[in-house]
């Protein structure tokens, strides 16, 4: 008998073990895919895990650090045998600190790290260039056995092209090397040139009407087909 008094736990243990079972598996099943893209885990001696040991808060998981809310804040894929970071890369964007050396990687990566915004440190083999050049970093050192990158530099900060936005949009950062014009509030279109919020329910109006349109063409084009057969 288990006691049913005032704060009494009145969960058997099995069903208690269960549940506590099943948090453990949604936490597991919680972890990022690019976490578990390449098999081991993060060594610890690796600047990763080095960083991820700095604060207190920072978890270490699979080839990850993560805070508590399982933001990937350091991925240490080294030694994977990866031609490229694979389709699952994009979920480490809020990476500050990245291990990539030691990989038969393309030499080009400067379309991989669209939305980089974060990334402070970019560990590379030493036959891979820096994504976004030398101008997009305030360190570029070439070890023996890998390219570090320190320092992602906001190029809207530091271009001398004062026309590189339209007038009625500002320029933001979109990892290294890259940049992205948006447009103000109140603006849209090409070059943000047209004013007032974009039209949603005329567009979605006509884009129904179309689909209808079609769908009923179509109907009546089978019916007829199938009359005739």
């Amino acid at each position: 008998m288990f006691p049913c008094g005032p704060g009494s736990l009145s969960i058997p243990v099995p069903w208690a073990a269960a549940l506590l079972l099943a948090l453990g598996v949604e936490r597991a099943l919680a972890i990022p895919e690019i976490c578990i893209q390449c098999p081991g885990s993060v060594q610890n001696l690796s600047k990763v895990a080095l960083y991820c040991k700095q604060t207190p808060e920072l978890m270490l998981h699979a080839r990850c650090c993560l805070n508590q809310k399982g933001t990937i804040l350091g991925l240490d894929l080294q030694n994977c045998s990866l031609k490229d970071p694979g389709l699952n890369f994009p979920q480490a964007h809020t990476a500050i600190i990245i291990d990539l050396q030691a990989n038969p990687l393309k030499h080009d990566l400067s379309d991989t790290f669209h939305g980089f915004t974060q990334l402070q440190t970019l560990i590379l083999p030493q036959d891979v260039n820096c994504p976004g050049g030398i101008n997009a970093w305030n360190t570029v050192t070439l070890y023996t056995d890998n390219q570090t990158c320190l320092g992602q530099r906001n190029l809207c900060n530091s271009t001398r092209d004062a026309e590189i936005c339209p007038e009625n949009g500002s320029c933001v950062p979109d990892g290294p090397g890259l940049l992205l014009c948006v447009c103000a509030d109140g603006f849209h279109g090409y070059k943000c040139m047209r004013q007032g919020s974009f039209p949603l329910l005329m567009f979605f109006g006509i884009l129904g009407s179309a689909t209808l349109s079609i769908s009923i063409l179509l109907w009546g084009t089978q019916r007829r087909k199938a009359k005739a057969s």
